[in-house]
Formats: structure tokens, sequence, C-alpha cells
């Protein structure tokens, strides 16, 4: 049985048993290193590792959320939900709109507030790639999204070189004085020439945090997440094997805009992965199973819950999936890339009935009830070098996207508190409720490097995105029951729609870079304007409205238009021996999204945001001072009451050292404690329940945050 909540006393032991664990792995691993049987060179590369964000290094972050490590690329910002539960936004495209990829899989969120997405199932430490690609996509890196993709590799498996053993790994701990966080990581790897053998863990652990200005306690914002994982590597001449088991489990998570939490969360997967290098090109197979569990309830911060108090909320989901793709060079300047996938998504969510409660019972209400969405897709896409400065690229998919889901019931198909859930369920049940849709993606994209110092990259993409199972089959009527479905932290509640058509996103983007020609890249400066015009846009309407002033909203198609430019540039003002090297970088990101049907504005649209900062690099220190810039928001979806926040100015200061095998990171962020509100933090439903005022969420204040790190 899976506990539903454990105490905050759990962190504190588990802080004592994982520092102990990852200590007792440093004194082994010094001790093997020792004995020479590793080399240095293998040591060294697996240091060498560091996250790719649009071709920029960024191999720092204090945060326990991996979708943080993207912070900073073009176009991209995050919705706001727990601490380590963000949730991507590429270009103003938010959640299921864009495709995030986990080591070459498609995972989708498995909660009807989507509290659980792709990337909060990774550690950042065991991420050696990340890769965000706004607007237009190439095929070969998915179907069934609009905005974008987001790729996050875990590391490969190490091997030694012939004839020696190779142990390795490093330790990792973490502090933020803001909400009193703190984590450990740690990984052990023990390999030969053919075969590896990798154990990851990582622990992080948060209580609430404090706002900006008067440092009022931010409610629900707390967190405790373990992550475990074995890898299992064989390579043989030009062929790589890798075989990934692990579990997460995260007993709490506070959502601050959202009416629950997550009360325990766990996960099992299984995730393989080969590469193959042959005469006529390379092959490269992923698969992977995953089953999650999924309780939601509400924390002490929102009045707690125990057997006659509270509204428990289960979810069970199984993920099966497998991508294959072959590279065929066709001559000297032809490649042909062909693929398959196929991702199955099983849902159950149900409610148990509480006791004692005539509106929670005395039934089990079934919300999904054996639903399914499976997604078959082929593609196949041709990079052209017709010239040394000109190349082409062409990509056309099918995505099969098959869905259906079971018969559904109320707490109650009687009680006068669940008689509109009752009458929507009829209806529900005698629909036809098996949908399949056809889509088809096309991209053309070309590249031209007129001069050394200027490249142009531009092209059109055709993108089609299917509803998810809740914007199709989330069937109640009753106002407690559409409140508790909702991915969008507006404290609104959601109706699905049967009839729903798939997303269809017309995008045009150009992405002009210019730099210094020279090897010294002294500077450069990269515009990337973008539009889109998108068929069918899953918006809602508005069915009836709530006491506290919030709607019932309904899933519908409109048409939407969306149209922003994206700019970065960084200029280096010295480079001397005695004074190290100095850079100006800086880059603005603004975005604006129309619904054409109510002209209002597309929800969740980041405002006009960039940041300006000035980084030092002297022998084995660094150093830098940041100011993030945040117009405010004043174009809204008014449909959902979506809040006005105003325009703030954070300074962060930061640098690290390196010494040996040792790393120090530290930062002060938001060092004048300046009060701001999150623009993608919906509203702050936590301090709601406390207090009865409805606001928008607030940002964290000032906060001291360091983590050193160990390799061995």
């Amino acid at each position: 049985m899976l506990p539903l909540y454990r105490t905050r006393t759990d962190a504190g032991y588990a802080r004592q048993c994982l520092t102990a664990i990852f200590f007792a792995l440093s004194a082994f691993s010094a001790a093997s290193a020792q004995d020479a049987l590793s080399q240095p060179e293998s040591v060294e590369s697996a240091k060498a590792e560091h996250l790719r964000v649009n071709g920029v290094r960024q191999p720092r972050t204090t945060s326990a959320d991996t979708a943080h490590l993207l912070d900073h690329a073009l176009g991209y910002s995050t919705y706001s939900a727990g601490g380590v539960s963000a949730l991507p936004v590429l270009n103003g495209m938010a959640d299921d709109r864009v495709a995030t990829l986990v080591d070459g899989m498609r995972i989708d969120a498995a909660c009807p507030n989507h509290m659980n997405p792709a990337m909060s199932y990774v550690d950042p430490d065991s991420v050696s790639r990340a890769v965000a690609i706004a607007g237009i996509t190439p095929v070969s890196l998915g179907g069934d999204s609009i905005g974008g993709t987001v790729e996050i590799e875990r590391k490969d498996p190490l091997f030694a070189k012939t004839g020696n053993i190779l142990v390795t790994g490093h330790v990792r701990g973490d502090y933020r004085s803001n909400g009193g966080g703190s984590g450990a990581s740690g990984s052990l790897t023990v390999a030969n020439d053919m075969f590896s053998l990798r154990y990851t863990a990582s622990y992080s652990h948060a209580s609430d945090y404090q706002a900006g200005g008067n440092g009022q306690r931010v409610r629900s914002t707390e967190y405790l997440s373990f992550n475990h994982a074995v890898t299992l590597g064989v390579k043989k001449a030009n062929h790589l094997l890798a075989l990934t088991f692990g579990q997460q489990d995260i007993p709490y998570e506070g959502f601050p805009n959202q009416y629950m939490d997550m009360t325990n969360n766990r996960s099992t997967f299984v995730n393989g992965k080969y590469k193959g290098d042959f005469n006529w090109g390379t092959l490269d197979v992923r698969g992977s199973w995953q089953r999650v569990t999924h309780v939601m309830n509400m924390l002490s911060d929102k009045g707690g819950h125990s057997a006659t108090t509270g509204m428990p909320m289960n979810t069970d989901a199984r993920t099966a999936t497998y991508a294959i793709k072959a590279t065929i060079p066709l001559g000297l300047k032809h490649t042909l890339k062909l693929g398959s996938s196929f991702d199955h998504n099983g849902l159950n969510d149900w409610w148990p009935p509480l006791q004692g409660s005539k509106m929670m019972g005395p039934g089990t209400y079934h919300n999904i009830n054996n639903g399914h969405r499976d997604r078959l897709g082929h593609f196949a896409e041709w990079d052209a070098q017709w010239l040394p400065r000109f190349s082409t690229q062409l990509g056309f998919r099918n995505d099969l996207v098959m869905m259906n889901t079971g018969k559904v019931a109320p707490y109650s198909w009687t009680g006068m508190m669940s008689m509109a859930d009752a009458m929507a369920a009829k209806r529900f049940n005698q629909a036809s409720r098996g949908r399949t849709d056809v889509n088809f993606d096309v991209t053309a994209t070309g590249r031209w490097k007129p001069l050394d110092s200027l490249s142009i990259e531009g092209g059109y993409a055709r993108k089609t995105r299917s509803p998810n199972l809740y914007e199709r089959y989330a069937w109640g009527r009753g106002s407690m029951a559409t409140r508790m479905i909702g991915w969008f932290g507006d404290g609104n509640g959601y109706v699905g729609n049967l009839n729903l058509s798939p997303e269809v996103a017309n995008t045009a983007s150009v992405t002009v870079d210019w730099h210094d020609p020279t090897p010294a890249q002294r500077w450069d400066l990269k515009i990337q304007p973008f539009y889109t015009y998108t068929h069918n846009y899953i918006n809602v309407r508005r069915l009836r409205s709530f006491s506290n002033g919030l709607s019932m909203l309904g899933f519908v198609n409109h048409n939407a238009q969306s149209y922003g430019i994206n700019a970065s540039g960084s200029v280096r003002l010295w480079d001397r021996t005695a004074y190290g090297r100095g850079e100006l970088v800086g880059n603005i990101n603004w975005v604006r999204g129309v619904d054409l049907v109510t002209h209002s504005g597309l929800y969740h649209q980041m405002p006009a945001n960039g940041l300006i900062g000035l980084h030092e690099t002297y022998e084995n220190w660094t150093g830098r001072v940041e100011v993030t810039l945040v117009k405010s928001k004043d174009t809204v979806d008014w449909l959902r009451n979506e809040p006005r926040t105003p325009g703030y100015a954070l300074l962060g200061l930061g640098g690290s050292y390196r010494w040996r095998y040792f790393t120090l990171n530290a930062e002060l962020a938001n060092v004048l404690n300046q009060r701001y509100y999150l623009p993608l933090g919906g509203l702050s439903l936590g301090g709601y329940d406390a207090t009865g005022i409805l606001g928008p969420l607030p940002g964290m204040g000032r906060s001291f945050n360091m983590n050193l790190t160990a390799a061995f």
C-alpha cells in the first residue's frame, strides 16, 4: 500500500540516510581510484558533460526542478506549479502543446491537474543534455504538438579503456535559504571497456517559501522528492545498448495555484536505447514502460485531510512506447531519416468516497474509466546540402491518434448534490466515445550563410495536436467536480468536449544569426521573429459563473494567432591574463496571442521579458551579475479572469570556484528582496483558502543558494 501522506520528519531522516550513503560511496570510490584502475581521460570526459540550451552552455542550476535548466533560452518560460513540476512554455504555447521527450520518449502527465509532467521525473543532476526548440521543429523529433519540442537526455553509460576498470561518480549537496530547501544527489559508475553499471540517487526537500517585500509565507509550496535509477550499458564496436531501471517517490508536493495538492506520486519505469553504426547508416531504437500511481488530497496549508475530511483523488497510469529512427546517407550531400513511433497511454482516474460525506459519496466518482490514448506515427525527413553555404530540410509526418474511455459514474445517481453530475454521466455513457484523428505534419526549412559572419535560417511548419484525455472526456457538470479539472492554475472549473477537433498550427519563422567570424567569437547577435495561425485552437467558452467570481468553462475550438520576436546577444568586454575574461550577455522575448473569436488574449502569455548579465571568468573562478526584467502583464484572457501583474526587475549575484575535483557554486537571488507576482503563476488558491483574498501568486523573496559537488 502507498502511504497517502508522510510527515515532514521524513525529510530529516531521509537527509541523514542519503548523506551517509553518499559519503560512503565517495570514500569507496576514492579508495578505488587510488588503485589506478580508472583512466583520467574518462573521468575528465564525465566532468566535461554540459547542458546545451539552443547551443548555449548553461552548466549551473540551483533549482530542484529540471524545467528550470532551460531558463533564459529563446522563447522559453514556465507555468508555475509545484516545486519540482513546472510546465514548459515555448513562444506562448504550453504543456501538451510542447512535445517533451525524455531519452527520446514522450511522457504525458497522469493527473487532471498535470501535477506530474515529463520533466518532473528527471533529477537535474542526471541530465547531460537539455534543448528547447521553439516554433519549427523537425518531424523527426515527434508529432502531436504545435508549440515546439523540449529534449531531455540522461547521461550515457561510461566505459573504460581496453584492459582497464573505471570507477567514477559524484556527490552533490544543495542548500536554499528561502523555504529551508535542501538536497543531495550522487552517482557511482563501475565499468570496463564493454560493460558499465551506474547507480544514481537524489533527494530534494523544501518548506513553504517566503515572498519578497514583507516576507509573507506563500502557502502550499512545500515538497519532498526521491529519485533512484540503475543504468546498465553494453558497448561493442559501433554498437551501444543502455537499459535504465528507476523509481521516483514524491511523498508530498504542494501546489499553490490548485485546489488540491499531491499527497503521493510513485513512478516505476524501464527505459532502453540502442545506437548502432552500419555500412548503410545509423540506427537509433528507443523503448520504455512506465507505471504511475498518483494520489491527490489537501495538505495542512489547505486544511489537511483525514478519513472524514479532504477529498481523495486517485490516478493510475501505464505508458508503453517505442521509437525507431534510421539515418541513411544518400551520397555526400543528402541524408534521409526514416522513423516510426508508438505511444500507449492508459489511464484510470477515480475519486473514492469520503466517509460520512453526502456530497462525496456514497459511491466512487469515476472520472476517466479505462481511458486510453494511443499514438502511431511515421515520418520521412530529407536533409540536403545543395551548396557549401546553402542547405534545406524537408519533412513529412503522419500520426494516428486513437482515444476511448469506458462508462463513468458520479458519487451518487440519486442524491440532490450529485444531480448535475448524474445527468451528465448518463449523457456521457449514452454517447459514442471512441475517437480517431488522422494528423499530418509538414516542415520545410532552409539555411543560408552568405557571409562568414551571417547565417539566416527560416521556413514553414504545419503542426497538429489532438486533444488530451481530459479535454475530450472530462464529463462532470457539478461545480466541485469541474474545479478538480484544470492544469491552468486559474481556479476555474473545466468541462470536456467529445467533439473537439485537433489543433492545426501554421508557423513561419526566421532566425538571423550575426556573429564574429573569427574563432575568438567575441560577439554575436541572434534575432528570431515568428508568426503562428492556429485552426481549431482549443480554448474555452463560459458555461456559468461561480459565487467567488470564477467560472465553469467548456473546451471549444476557436481560431487563434500568435506572433512575437526573440533575441539574444553577447559581447566580450575584456580578455586579459591579469583580469580574466568578461562578457556582457542579454536576451529578450516578446509574444502576443489572440483568440480570433472572443478577441481575448490567449491564456498565460508571458509579457515582454529579458535578462542583462555581466559574466566574469578568471582562472578557476566564475562570477555573474544578472538583472531579470519583466514588463507588466496587461493583455490577459478575460474569460478565465486572468489577473494582471505589475512589472518588476530582479537582481541576482552568483559565482563558482573549481578546485581539483570540487566545485562550489553560490548565488544570491532577488538581492533586493523585491516583491513581485508571477505572470504565469495563476491565482494563489492556497492563500485564498487561508485568507479569503483571491490574488495572483507572489514570487520568491531573497534567497541564498549554494551547492557543493565532488567528482571522483
